[in-house]
């Protein structure tokens, strides 16, 4: 007794990629993410190739592969693809610890991020 399939998240014009362990945290995440928001994938690209952010290397690759699920699974025009959504969360930590003088100890935490890039093609006006 499986449960029912979850219906499809995102709309008939638009593609998903989620990148679900990117190292880092998640308010430098947004950051980046915050850069990309509605615009056209082609200046995202740009934007995020030519950013001096650590986290702009994870973004460009879900952004890339958000597209890649544009053109290959939803038969969608990459030249008309706009950033719809980019939103940011927290995903897992890892804990570790640093010994201290006096035989304490410190713990340390290694946030992980995930990042959900939705596109969406868009018609040309005229």
């Amino acid at each position: 007794m499986s449960t029912a399939k979850s219906p499809r998240n995102v709309g008939e014009k638009e593609a998903l990629s989620v990148g679900t362990q990117i190292r880092g945290s998640a308010q430098k995440l947004g950051l980046v993410a915050a850069l990309i928001r509605n615009k056209p994938v082609g200046d995202a690209m740009n934007i995020l190739q030519f950013s001096t952010k650590g986290m702009a290397i994870e973004a460009r690759k879900v952004l890339a592969s958000a597209i890649a699920n544009a053109e290959n699974n939803h038969n969608l025009d990459v030249d008309a693809l706009v950033v719809a959504e980019a939103s940011v969360g927290k995903s897992i930590v890892m804990k570790r610890f640093a010994t201290r003088g006096r035989g304490k100890s410190t713990r340390i935490l290694k946030p992980f991020s995930r990042l959900r890039i939705v596109v969406r093609e868009v018609e040309e006006e005229a």
